[in-house]
This record gives structure tokens, sequence and C-alpha cells, in this order.
């Protein structure tokens, strides 16, 4: 397991590695001149001039890139052109908004996504018309239409949640919910089609056979072994939640770290853009990460490689 998790480390800090040089490729693309941004429009070009070299904009892209990195490794992402506050800071000061918005909406995936499948494999018949609605609807419909709905109904015609921003447990309802119903539909396909594949294995049948109840076969043997795939589905989803939900963000007023991404590339930020980009990254490969150690604790027969 040591030498795996080595392995998936190096492949953590490649990946991150790569992200970051096709970050600061787009992001010195862009017909910015941040000494500019930072001078103010007006101000004169020996200004611009001086605020280029304390940058160290003067210096060639390679050297830039590598005192960036440089600095990364010690947390330091420079400070936000856009602000002037230092970039990791500013990200975690808005990230525990990001994450309970994640962890709410991950749970009202696994709850709804979860559960409909289970019940759709096990009762079959009128339960898989149901579903297949569900999913096609749940799929279809975009997520900011979802939210303006809710928003417009639950809000503002009937007035029984806020309109927005982070103002206590009601406030976290209706973005939770409109961000795991499109993932609960994933779920509820997902579960479904490995309950199926499970139910029809010989170990099922003979669980049966020894008068086992039904929900010790379902829940014990059944959706243990088909729950592999909702595992991977998982960790892929909250380290995505956890590097920010714009959609969402931007329909509720929800101040996280994906409103954040978006307003540095609106400003062309670039220490932002790269320090968004770079924590989002790192939280999706971590996840990823974990929940491949994870694989073996749920099915003993796989072995690390």
């Amino acid at each position: 397991m040591a030498a795996y998790a080595i392995r998936r480390i190096a492949w953590l800090f490649f990946t991150l590695f790569i992200v970051s040089v096709i970050t600061f490729a787009i992001a010195f693309l862009m017909p910015v001149d941040p000494a500019r941004m930072v001078a103010g429009p007006n101000a004169p070009q020996s200004v611009v001039n001086s605020i280029h070299r304390q940058l160290g904009l003067d210096k060639p892209i390679p050297v830039q890139y590598l005192d960036f990195v440089d600095r990364a490794i010690h947390g330091n992402f420079g400070r936000s052109y856009r602000t002037q506050q230092e970039v990791l800071p500013a990200i975690m000061q808005r990230f525990p908004r990001t994450a309970v918005l994640a962890i709410a909406g991950v749970i009202v995936e696994l709850a709804i996504g979860v559960t409909t499948g289970i019940i759709v494999a096990v009762k079959r018949g009128a339960a898989e018309g149901f579903s297949n609605l569900f999913v096609l609807l749940g799929l279809a419909v975009p997520q900011f239409w979802l939210g303006i709905i809710l928003l417009f109904f639950l809000a503002y015609k009937f007035p029984i949640f806020p309109l927005g921003g982070t103002g206590g447990f009601m406030s976290l309802i209706l973005p939770a919910f409109t961000f795991g119903i499109g993932g609960a539909a994933l779920y509820t396909r997902m579960t479904r089609a490995g309950m199926l594949e499970v139910l029809n294995e010989g170990y099922i049948r003979t669980a049966k056979a020894k008068g086992l109840k039904n929900s010790a076969v379902i829940f014990k043997h059944a959706f243990r072994n088909a729950m592999r795939p909702v595992v991977t589905m998982f960790g892929m989803d909250l380290g995505y939640a956890l590097g920010g939900l714009l959609v969402i963000e931007e329909v509720f007023g929800w101040p996280g770290i994906g409103t954040q991404a978006w307003q540095a590339v609106q400003n062309q930020d670039i220490p932002m853009i790269m320090g968004t980009v770079l924590f989002a990254s790192l939280l999706i490969v971590a996840a990823n990460l974990v929940i491949d150690l994870l694989y073996p604790l749920l099915d003993p027969r796989i072995a690390y490689s």
C-alpha cells in the first residue's frame, strides 16, 4: 500500500505541474498588461514600467514561471492585481462556504440517487418508469434554470427560503438541492445498473437460499459489491464541488471560490486565476487519491498495484 500511495502522490504532483503550465501559458496569452491594471488606465508609462520590474514581468516567461513555482511551493501565490490581497488567504477565506455547499449538495445526491437506484433495482415494474423519467429530467434540466425557478417560487412568490446569500441553514437548502438533483439522476442510473448486475450473481441466490433476510441480502451482500462505481463518482463529485460551484454560487449569491475564480477571469487577475485553478485541481486529484486508497477496504479482492 505504501508503494502504491507514493506512486499516486507522485502522479498528483505531476498532474498539478501540467495544470500549472497550461494555466500559466493561457494566462499570459491574454491580451492584457497586468502592470497597467495595477497602475490604472491613466498612470504614466514610467509608473507602469516600474511595476513591471516590481512584479518581475520584465523577465522571460520561463523565468517568471519558475519564480511562480518556487513561491507556490512555499504557499505563496502572490497578490491579487485587483484587490491587492494575498491569493491563498483570500481563497481560504471563501473556501469554508464552498465546502459547506459542496458537502450538502453531495449528501443530497447520494440520499436521493442511491436510495432511488436501490428501490428501482429491487422493486422493478412501475418504479422503473419513474426512474427513467427522473433520470431524464434530472440530466436535461440546466442547473441555472432550476435554481431560478426554485428561487422564484420558494423564495420570492412564497418566501419560505431566503432569496440568496449565506444566512444560515435555510439559505443552504435550495442551492444544495439545485446542485444535488442532477447528480442524483446519475447516481440513480449507476446504482440501479450495478445492483441489477450483482443481484443476478450466484452468491446472491445462495444467500437467499440460506434464508437470509431480504434486507441483509440487499445491503450486506448486493449493495456493498455494487457500490464501487458509486464511490468513484462520489470522489470525483466531491473534489469537483469543493473546487467551486460557479453556476450555483452565481444564481444564489453564494460567495464561494467559484465566483472568486470567475471574477478573477473577468478582471484578468492572473495570480488569482492561477491560485484558484491550482487549488481546485489539488482538491480534485486529492479526492480521487483518497478514493483509490479506500477501494481495498470496500472489496478485499482488490490489491494495490
